[in-house]
C-alpha cells in the first residue's frame, strides 16, 4: 500500500487540525473526481517505509492534531494484501495514539465495506467514515468534508450518519 503525500496541518478533511495520509490507488474513477491523480496503485512509498512513518508521527504527535484522515485515492479500494498493510498500521496507531481519532474515506458505501472481512476491521479501528462515489450532479462546494451531497458521514461507533454541515 502505497503513500502519496502526508500533509499537516489539514483543516479540509476531517474536524480540527489533522494529518491526512494521501493514498495511491482508486478504483472508482469518479467522472469529475479532483484527485485523478490518485488513481493509480503503483505510484508513491511504501506505507510502512520508515520515511512515511516518522512523517506522520511527527506530525501526530503535535498537541494540536487532533488526529489522522485516510484519504486518496481510497484507502478500501485496494487489494487485500495493502488491506492488511492498512490493518497492520491503524493498529500500531491506535497504540501509540490511542486519544488521536481516524477518519476515512471511501468511495462505496459503509454498508458495502463492512460486507468485507479486512475493511470491517479496519472500520472497527476509525472513528469516522466519509462514503459513497462522488457524483458529479449532486456537487456541491458548501457541504464539509464532501464533495457530493449522496456522501455521508458516518460515526463509526455509533453507525449512525453525523449531522455536519
Amino acid at each position: 500500500m502505497n503513500v502519496l503525500t502526508v500533509t499537516s496541518p489539514d483543516i479540509e478533511n476531517g474536524l480540527g487540525y489533522r494529518t491526512t495520509i494521501w493514498f495511491a490507488g482508486c478504483s472508482h474513477h469518479c467522472p469529475g473526481c479532483h484527485n485523478q491523480h490518485t488513481w493509480a496503485y503503483n505510484q508513491g512509498t511504501p506505507l510502512l517505509s520508515p520515511a512515511v512513518l516518522d512523517k506522520i508521527c511527527e506530525e501526530v504527535k503535535k498537541d494540536y492534531v487532533r488526529g489522522i484522515t485516510l484519504s486518496g485515492g481510497d484507502p478500501l479500494s485496494q487489494p487485500d494484501e495493502n488491506l492488511k498493510v492498512l490493518l497492520t498500521f491503524l493498529i500500531q496507531f491506535k497504540e501509540e495514539f490511542p486519544d488521536k481519532d481516524i477518519w476515512i474515506y471511501s468511495g462505496d458505501t459503509y454498508e458495502i465495506n463492512l460486507e468485507h472481512p479486512i475493511k470491517k476491521e479496519i472500520l472497527s479501528l476509525c472513528d469516522v467514515l466519509v462514503d459513497g462515489p462522488f457524483v458529479q450532479c449532486k456537487y456541491d462546494p458548501d457541504i464539509a468534508f464532501r464533495g457530493s451531497t449522496n456522501q455521508r458521514i458516518i460515526d463509526l461507533h455509533t453507525g449512525k450518519e453525523l449531522d455536519i454541515k
